[in-house]
């Protein structure tokens, strides 16, 4: 792997699971140290990274992972959920190949599972699925932006992770949604999908809101 993408990807990963937390501040050089890479290739990343929006340059001042308040997750997920809704709907329209609709089903089937006992497993698994089918709407420029806006929304999921209750609503809806993929019925794909993005949005928010207010930044 090229170095600005081994610096990319290592800066993102510690973004993303807190390593490096919102409103740490580091210089070009000290970040160079950190991943034991020159300037150029960390240069480069941090770019990629502000421009996700995870991060902030200021010449001379050093590069500040952006800490992320409630309207900025309900901005990102207004962006997020509408792509990905797009995504599901496009895959719809491609078909559902029988090997990834029962790969999709033995998913669920753990998702199931583990809803009352392994949030942290179940949260992982919702991630799998959600972009496999991502992965199956023959949009590379589409699957770009939303890993991009992933990215963003998946910092706050961390933090909600411990608050949320199982989440039986998700399994039900999902089983709707895999139900449409396997039709290939567009119009029914789009508008469960867009209904579980509505409902688990305004829950994820309200969590957050929760989060803050507990730590005393809301």
């Amino acid at each position: 792997m090229p170095a600005r993408d081994r610096a990319y990807h290592d800066l993102r990963y510690r973004i993303l699971t807190g390593r490096l937390a919102p409103g740490t501040t580091l210089l070009e050089t000290e970040l160079a140290a950190l991943l034991s890479l020159s300037r150029t290739p960390v240069r480069e990343a941090v770019i990629k990274l502000e421009e996700e929006g995870l991060v902030e340059v200021r010449p001379r001042h050093g590069v500040t992972v952006k800490a992320l308040s409630l309207q900025d997750f309900a901005h990102i997920l207004n962006v997020f959920s509408a792509l990905e809704v797009r995504a599901f709907e496009l895959a719809a329209e491609r078909g559902l190949p029988l090997a990834e609709a029962t790969r999709l089903e033995r998913m669920l089937d753990e998702m199931e599972a583990v809803t009352e006992r392994d949030i942290a497993r179940w949260s992982d698994l919702d991630d799998e699925l959600h972009a496999s089918v991502v992965a199956m709407c023959g949009n590379a420029r589409l699957q770009d932006t939303i890993s991009a806006f992933w990215g963003q929304q998946y910092r706050a999921r961390l933090m909600i992770l411990p608050l949320r209750p199982p989440p039986v609503d998700s399994n039900n809806e999902h089983r709707g949604i895999l139900e449409a993929l396997r039709l290939g019925d567009r119009a029914l794909t789009r508008a469960r999908h867009h209904a579980h993005r509505d409902r688990a949005d305004a829950q994820q928010l309200a969590l957050l809101h929760r989060s803050l207010g507990a730590n005393g930044l809301a």
